[in-house]
């Protein structure tokens, strides 16, 4: 595995995801209580970005057509979509009084190829 730092914790909101560039993928960091998670920031419906859309209850909701992620496994929870996306495993590591969230693009948690 090989993790990279992807962003600060305390830069992503509540309820909401940060859109990063790790290595060579978008990822959509989201926070859901204490977790972490980062899935591919791109809706398998519709290819729109994922992070503008809004989270609760572990999922994301893509804005443009309303379907809904599971953040821990990617898969669609609502329709139109059906395909799941890329999840990626996460880290945070301290370093001076900074918590970051480090994120793995090498690795997929769902064994899904991210596009």
């Amino acid at each position: 595995m090989t993790f990279e730092r992807a962003c600060a914790l305390g830069d992503v909101p509540a309820d909401e995801a940060l859109a990063v560039t790790v290595d060579r993928y978008d990822v959509a960091i989201a926070r859901d209580g204490d977790d972490v998670y980062a899935l591919q920031d791109l809706c398998s419906h519709a290819a729109v970005s994922l992070s503008e859309g809004e989270v609760a209850d572990c999922t994301i909701e893509c804005w443009l057509h309303g379907s809904t992620f599971d953040l821990r496994t990617g898969k669609p929870t609502t329709f139109p979509a059906t395909e799941p996306v890329a999840t990626f495993p996460t880290e945070i590591r301290s370093d001076d009084g900074t918590d970051w969230v480090y994120v793995d693009v090498d690795t997929t948690l769902n064994g899904v190829t991210p596009a």
